[in-house]
């Protein structure tokens, strides 16, 4: 079928009804459809469509028309330069959280310039898509990283997109709320409760403390959370933090003083709002560590950072 020159203007006015930006979802959409860059459909006004990728089309457009959100229609997103995968069983991400990584990066390779032969250990809390831990993967090979997250059908999503990138054997994805249990560091942790079939956990358990311990919980007040337009379009157990957003994070706050080495750093996004009230947890449970507030580009409280003294 051959598709008219005015195809990507005329898709891109019926995106307007549902979209913030329309012409850049428009070129990406077609560029989904048949697997090319979205610079390639803009440089070719006259491609030809097959009857198939048309029937395609018109399906991702109904999808679009009934309230499902793009990145899943797609079925991919990108972040910090990496194209993850992504469905409605996770979190869509989002620009903030690149904050959490860069800082996350400047920091552990500065570790390793300080601790050369120490390897690396990193936990990354309710991973969703694997977007964090995967990108630290890339960009720190040498590290050991847990990915955690409640929701098993998530992990299969991240260990996915683990795959994908070839990062696999750095990351060990295990089905838990917030932190495996343990008693005591240097008693190896049984073999999570998952099969080898599903690819979730090595197995090879928790022997010692992190480095790093990051993590984007769910940070959106409950009442606030059913007002947005992302209510019901995006996992609720991945947005919802509770009455007051921080459910998640007292409990992990609680728990990681036990999780984190000497000299270790927490990274933890917040919600714009809520930034004296997540600092004051922080010392709460870090009295005696540097603990800071990062904004994001937008000049909002993003990122709670936690340092343990040198």
């Amino acid at each position: 079928m051959k598709v008219q020159p005015s195809l990507l203007s005329d898709l891109t006015d019926r995106l307007a009804l549902m979209s913030d930006t329309p012409a850049l979802d428009a070129s990406v959409l077609i560029g989904s459809i048949i697997k090319k860059p979205r610079t390639w459909v803009m440089a070719h006004p006259d491609l030809t469509l097959t009857g198939e990728q048309q029937t395609d089309l018109n399906t991702a457009l109904e999808r679009l028309e009934r309230g499902e959100s793009f990145p899943y229609v797609i079925g991919h997103w990108e972040f910090f330069g990496l194209d993850f995968e992504v469905t409605p069983d996770v979190l869509i991400p989002r620009p903030e959280t690149e904050l959490l990584v860069e800082k996350a990066i400047v920091w552990l390779q500065a570790s390793r310039e300080r601790h050369p032969s120490s390897p690396l250990r990193i936990a990354d809390v309710g991973t969703g898509s694997g977007a964090i831990a995967i990108t630290l993967a890339m960009h720190v090979p040498d590290a050991y990283i847990l990915a955690t997250d409640i929701s098993l059908p998530a992990l299969q999503i991240a260990r996915r997109n683990a795959d994908k990138f070839d990062v696999r054997r750095h990351i060990d994805f295990v089905n838990c709320d917030l932190l495996p249990p343990h008693s005591a560091f240097g008693t190896p942790l049984p073999k999570p409760a998952l099969s080898e079939a599903e690819g979730l956990g090595a197995g090879i358990g928790v022997t010692k403390p992190f480095d790093l311990i990051c993590a984007n919980l769910p940070y959106i007040p409950t009442e606030t959370l059913r007002n947005l337009k992302v209510f019901g379009r995006e996992p609720i157990v991945a947005l919802d933090g509770g009455q007051d957003g921080l459910d998640l994070f007292k409990r992990l706050l609680q728990v990681a003083p036990g999780w984190l080495a000497p000299n270790g750093m927490m990274l933890l996004e917040i919600e714009a709002s809520l930034g004296m009230k997540a600092l004051s947890l922080a010392y709460d449970s870090f009295s005696s560590a540097a603990i800071s507030l990062h904004k994001d580009l937008a000049g909002y409280d993003r990122l709670l950072q936690i340092k343990l003294h040198d």
